[in-house]
């Protein structure tokens, strides 16, 4: 496979997805991002913003195994990972698999479930396995969390601890459509009130577990120069030494842009990454795993405004 397959391939996914989807063009990038490498992907936005629909919808190009765990503050880890019940007829207990045992996971308003229940994704987003009675089991390498969350609604919720957070690739926020967007949305889907029937939109299933696989292969061998792994190293860095930031981005955090700068680069159909795939995806690759000073935050700063900084400060490589 050449890097312009890879690129038709994500062309040929973005075109499935829009038939159901308007806008929110750069969130659907970043889920291709994150399932050419391997990275599980945070979707931020108020309600109505399409963030269910757009993961569904993309789901639906792939015929990866898909379900949906809607997230409420009664559900329990159970509830997610499954249980070992006794089988009367075999004297023996067997596993009820829960919906985490699949490909692509919607964990939708992920921050409406206690803490104890969020940690039950944590072994599964690192490690693509589960441990239930002290039996591991495996979820494969197709794998993959598409969280959703609500930022203005705060009764009720639970904040997503900093090491769960850090298991995401990208954290997205997602906006509001433009005006030319919002009305062809309308045009469109002004007919009914409630969400429109995927199945009805025409949708199509073009790419597999091999497709996906076959494109990590490639990307893994993208080459990323000196001096672009040098440039993310800085980044990294000089998150952990701005005065505006308490707490930077973790070695983790450095490999894992390494990999979807290396995935950008594939999509946009070269085999080499440039400093502005490392641009392109600095915000959402780190706005989630740096944490303001308290002083910043009294001024009214933010993590996207501080980034913004450090890619202006730190020099690119020509």
């Amino acid at each position: 496979m050449e890097p312009a397959a890879v690129q038709g391939l994500a062309e040929q996914l973005r075109e499935q997805v829009r038939k159901a989807v308007i806008g929110q063009d750069d969130a659907l990038d970043l889920m291709l991002v994150g399932l050419f490498a391997g990275g599980h992907v945070l979707l931020e936005g108020v309600p109505g913003t399409a963030k269910t629909m757009l993961v569904r919808a993309f789901a639906l190009t792939l015929t990866l195994k898909s379900s949906r765990i809607q997230f409420t503050p009664d559900l329990m880890p159970g509830d997610v990972l499954g249980t070992n019940l006794f089988n009367f007829q075999t004297n023996a207990f067997s596993l009820v698999k829960g919906p985490i045992f699949t490909q692509i996971l919607l964990a939708d308003e992920i921050n409406r479930t206690p803490p104890k229940t969020q940690a039950a994704l944590l072994q599964s987003m690192q490690e693509r396995e589960v441990t239930i009675d002290y039996v591991t089991y495996e979820l494969g390498d197709g794998f993959m969390v598409i969280a959703t969350q609500n930022p203005i609604e705060q009764q009720g919720t639970y904040p997503l601890p900093e090491a769960q957070l850090d298991r995401f690739l990208f954290k997205h926020l997602l906006v509001y459509p433009d005006r030319a967007q919002e009305l062809d949305i309308v045009t469109r889907h002004g007919h009914q009130s409630a969400m429109p029937k995927l199945e009805d939109l025409g949708l199509s299933a073009i790419a597999g577990l091999d497709d996906v696989a076959a494109c990590r292969r490639l990307i893994g061998g993208i080459r990323l120069s000196p001096d672009i792994v040098a440039y993310i190293v800085d980044l990294i860095r000089a998150t952990r030494e701005h005065a505006a930031l308490q707490y930077g981005a973790s070695p983790r955090a450095a490999n894992m842009l390494a990999m979807a700068a290396r995935a950008h680069a594939a999509i946009a159909g070269r085999d080499f990454a440039i400093p502005d795939d490392v641009k392109r995806l600095a915000a959402p690759a780190l706005r989630h795993r740096v944490v303001l000073a308290p002083g910043a935050e009294i001024e009214g700063q933010n993590a996207d405004q501080i980034i913004a900084q450090i890619i202006e400060q730190v020099a690119a490589p020509r």
